[in-house]
Protein backbone atom coordinates (compact mmCIF):
# COMPACT_ATOMS: atom_id res chain seq x y z
CA UNK A 1 0.00 0.00 0.00
CA UNK A 2 1.16 3.47 -0.62
CA UNK A 3 1.52 5.51 2.44
CA UNK A 4 0.73 9.69 2.25
CA UNK A 5 4.30 10.25 2.96
CA UNK A 6 5.30 8.89 -0.70
CA UNK A 7 3.29 11.73 -2.55
CA UNK A 8 3.25 14.75 0.16
CA UNK A 9 5.02 17.87 -0.07
CA UNK A 10 7.54 17.92 2.32
CA UNK A 11 8.19 21.72 1.46
CA UNK A 12 6.04 23.35 3.71
CA UNK A 13 5.45 27.59 3.46
CA UNK A 14 3.73 28.47 6.71
CA UNK A 15 2.81 31.55 8.13
CA UNK A 16 2.00 32.81 12.07
CA UNK A 17 -2.05 33.80 13.12
CA UNK A 18 -0.39 37.41 13.57
CA UNK A 19 0.60 37.59 10.06
CA UNK A 20 -1.72 39.50 7.87
CA UNK A 21 -4.21 38.29 4.92
CA UNK A 22 -1.90 40.52 2.78
CA UNK A 23 1.54 38.51 3.60
CA UNK A 24 -0.96 34.98 2.76
CA UNK A 25 -1.80 36.35 -0.40
CA UNK A 26 1.97 37.35 -1.30
CA UNK A 27 3.04 33.99 -0.07
CA UNK A 28 0.54 32.09 -2.20
CA UNK A 29 1.22 34.11 -5.48
CA UNK A 30 4.93 33.65 -4.97
CA UNK A 31 5.11 30.13 -4.34
CA UNK A 32 2.23 29.40 -6.19
CA UNK A 33 0.40 27.81 -3.52
CA UNK A 34 -3.31 27.37 -2.14
CA UNK A 35 -2.91 26.62 0.97
CA UNK A 36 -1.47 27.39 4.23
CA UNK A 37 -0.33 25.91 7.39
CA UNK A 38 -0.46 28.15 10.41
CA UNK A 39 1.91 27.71 13.25
CA UNK A 40 1.92 29.11 16.24
CA UNK A 41 5.98 29.94 18.40
CA UNK A 42 5.82 26.63 19.54
CA UNK A 43 5.36 25.35 15.70
CA UNK A 44 2.00 23.91 16.56
CA UNK A 45 -0.14 23.54 13.72
CA UNK A 46 -3.15 26.24 14.94
CA UNK A 47 -5.04 26.86 11.41
CA UNK A 48 -4.99 26.37 8.09
CA UNK A 49 -5.61 29.18 5.44
CA UNK A 50 -6.63 28.33 2.38
CA UNK A 51 -6.84 30.46 -1.11
CA UNK A 52 -10.70 30.42 -0.90
CA UNK A 53 -10.12 32.16 2.51
CA UNK A 54 -7.90 35.12 1.56
CA UNK A 55 -10.35 35.87 -1.84
CA UNK A 56 -13.72 35.68 0.55
CA UNK A 57 -11.97 38.59 2.78
CA UNK A 58 -10.02 40.51 -0.09
CA UNK A 59 -11.22 43.50 -1.89
CA UNK A 60 -12.55 42.61 -5.71
CA UNK A 61 -10.07 43.69 -8.48
CA UNK A 62 -13.90 45.40 -9.32
CA UNK A 63 -13.88 48.11 -6.57
CA UNK A 64 -12.75 51.56 -7.71
CA UNK A 65 -9.51 51.04 -5.47
CA UNK A 66 -5.88 50.94 -6.37
CA UNK A 67 -3.74 48.12 -5.30
CA UNK A 68 -2.04 50.20 -2.61
CA UNK A 69 -5.08 50.40 -0.92
CA UNK A 70 -6.12 46.85 -1.45
CA UNK A 71 -2.82 45.66 0.54
CA UNK A 72 -3.18 48.29 3.23
CA UNK A 73 -6.66 47.13 3.79
CA UNK A 74 -5.26 43.52 3.42
CA UNK A 75 -2.14 43.86 5.48
CA UNK A 76 -4.93 45.13 8.55
CA UNK A 77 -6.23 41.61 8.77
CA UNK A 78 -4.37 39.14 10.76
CA UNK A 79 -4.57 35.59 9.88
CA UNK A 80 -6.51 34.82 12.60
CA UNK A 81 -9.02 36.32 12.30
CA UNK A 82 -9.65 34.15 8.89
CA UNK A 83 -8.13 30.69 9.28
CA UNK A 84 -9.72 27.12 9.91
CA UNK A 85 -9.08 26.29 13.32
CA UNK A 86 -11.10 22.89 12.89
CA UNK A 87 -8.77 21.21 10.56
CA UNK A 88 -8.15 17.62 9.09
CA UNK A 89 -4.90 15.87 9.00
CA UNK A 90 -3.08 12.46 7.83
CA UNK A 91 -0.54 10.78 9.70
CA UNK A 92 2.19 9.92 7.51
CA UNK A 93 1.79 6.40 7.74
CA UNK A 94 -1.96 6.59 6.41
CA UNK A 95 -3.43 4.73 3.71
CA UNK A 96 -3.28 6.94 0.43
CA UNK A 97 -6.45 5.80 -1.07
CA UNK A 98 -8.18 6.16 2.21
CA UNK A 99 -6.69 9.86 1.90
CA UNK A 100 -7.73 10.44 -2.19
CA UNK A 101 -11.12 9.03 -0.74
CA UNK A 102 -11.30 11.55 2.42
CA UNK A 103 -10.23 14.14 0.12
CA UNK A 104 -12.94 13.72 -2.20
CA UNK A 105 -15.71 12.76 0.08
CA UNK A 106 -15.61 15.98 2.50
CA UNK A 107 -14.51 18.13 -0.70
CA UNK A 108 -11.19 19.12 1.19
CA UNK A 109 -8.36 20.73 -0.65
CA UNK A 110 -5.40 19.25 1.29
CA UNK A 111 -4.28 17.14 4.15
CA UNK A 112 -1.76 18.72 6.56
CA UNK A 113 0.40 15.83 6.96
CA UNK A 114 2.04 14.66 10.84
CA UNK A 115 4.79 12.23 11.89
CA UNK A 116 3.39 12.16 16.04
CA UNK A 117 3.46 15.50 16.91
CA UNK A 118 5.15 17.22 13.98
CA UNK A 119 3.86 18.35 10.79
CA UNK A 120 6.35 17.00 8.13
CA UNK A 121 4.18 17.58 5.11
CA UNK A 122 1.13 18.63 3.44
CA UNK A 123 -1.43 16.64 0.56
CA UNK A 124 -2.72 18.38 -1.58
CA UNK A 125 -5.21 17.87 -4.60
CA UNK A 126 -2.11 19.05 -6.92
CA UNK A 127 -0.16 16.58 -5.38
CA UNK A 128 -2.41 13.55 -6.94
CA UNK A 129 -2.60 15.29 -10.44
CA UNK A 130 0.75 14.91 -10.66
CA UNK A 131 0.37 11.16 -9.47
CA UNK A 132 -2.19 11.09 -12.47
CA UNK A 133 0.34 12.62 -14.76
CA UNK A 134 2.87 10.15 -14.18
CA UNK A 135 1.00 6.78 -14.05
CA UNK A 136 -0.74 8.52 -17.67
CA UNK A 137 3.04 8.91 -18.89
CA UNK A 138 3.60 5.09 -17.54
CA UNK A 139 0.77 3.74 -19.30
CA UNK A 140 1.58 5.35 -22.45
CA UNK A 141 5.44 4.40 -22.27
CA UNK A 142 3.94 0.85 -21.80
CA UNK A 143 1.64 1.40 -24.89
CA UNK A 144 4.08 2.05 -26.92
CA UNK A 145 6.88 -0.69 -25.64
CA UNK A 146 3.45 -2.79 -26.13
CA UNK A 147 3.31 -2.00 -29.53
CA UNK A 148 7.13 -2.06 -30.51
CA UNK A 149 8.12 -5.29 -32.48
CA UNK A 150 11.08 -6.08 -33.88
CA UNK A 151 11.08 -6.51 -37.73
Amino acid sequence: MIKVKELMTSQLYTLKPTDSVHKARELMLNKHIRHIPIIDDEKKLVGLLTKHDVLEVSVSVLAEIDKEMRDELESGIPIVEVMNTEIVVADEETNLLDAAKYMLEQKHGCLPVFRGEELIGILTEADFVKLALHLMNRMDEYESAKNFQIQ
